[in-house]
C-alpha cells in the first residue's frame, strides 16, 4: 500500500497523475519525488497531451478543407516538398514514402488526380516510368495551411537556446523509445536487412 499524501482534486489531468490512476505504484515510482515535483511531471504530460489535441484539430481542419485523408495530406506535403527541391516523383517513389502498396498508390493518384490537386505525366529519362507532380493552385493550399503551420512550430523552436532544444531532442526520442511498438519494428527490420 502506497504511503498517504495529499492527493490533488480530481480534473482534467487527473488521468495523468500517478497519485491519482497508480496511488499504489504498481506501475509507476514516485518514490522520492515531492508533490510539486510530481505536479510538474504532470504537467509535462498535460502539455504534450494539449499539443497532440490541437495538432490533430488543425491536421482534421486542413484534410477537411481539402476533402482528404492523411495519406492524401501525407503525399501532397511530399510533393510540394519535391517540387521545392526540384526532384521528380515517381508512383513507386511515392509508394516508398507512404509505406503503401502499388495498387493504393494507383488508387491515390487516381482520386488526387480526380480532384485536380496532382498530375501524371511522362518520365523525362525513363519512358516506362511517369511523374507525378503537384498542381500549382494545391501547391498554394498546401503551403498557405501546412507551411503556415510549419513556419510558427519553427519560430518556437528556433526561440529555445541550442541547450533547450536538445533537452527536448533527448525528451522526445526517449519518448519513442517507451513505444514497444517502434522497438519491434526496429528490431523487425534488423532482422530483414541482417547484421549490419
Amino acid at each position: 500500500m502506497g504511503q498517504a499524501r495529499d492527493r490533488p482534486d480530481v480534473g482534467p489531468d487527473a488521468v495523468l497523475d500517478p497519485r491519482v490512476i497508480d496511488p499504489d505504484q504498481e506501475l509507476v515510482s514516485f518514490e522520492g519525488l515531492g508533490d510539486a515535483e510530481i505536479a510538474q511531471i504532470v504537467h509535462v504530460l498535460a502539455a504534450m497531451r494539449n499539443w497532440r489535441e490541437a495538432e490533430q484539430e488543425i491536421s482534421f481542419r486542413s484534410r477537411n478543407e481539402m476533402k482528404l485523408n492523411e495519406t492524401d495530406m501525407k503525399a501532397l506535403r511530399f510533393l510540394v516538398a519535391a517540387k521545392n527541391q526540384g526532384v521528380l516523383v515517381t508512383p513507386s517513389g511515392l509508394a516508398d514514402h507512404l509505406h503503401i502498396s502499388t495498387a493504393s498508390t494507383t488508387k491515390l493518384l487516381d482520386r488526387l488526380e480526380q480532384a485536380g490537386h496532382i498530375q501524371r505525366g511522362p518520365h523525362p529519362t525513363d519512358r516506362r516510368a511517369l511523374v507525378i507532380t503537384i498542381t500549382q493552385q494545391t501547391h498554394e493550399q498546401v503551403r498557405d495551411s501546412v507551411g503556415r503551420m510549419h513556419a510558427h512550430r519553427f519560430d518556437v523552436a528556433a526561440s529555445l537556446t541550442p541547450r533547450e532544444r536538445e533537452v527536448v531532442i533527448r525528451f522526445l526520442e526517449r519518448l519513442v523509445e517507451t513505444d514497444p511498438g517502434a522497438a519491434d519494428e526496429s528490431e523487425t527490420a534488423q532482422g530483414a536487412t541482417g547484421p549490419g
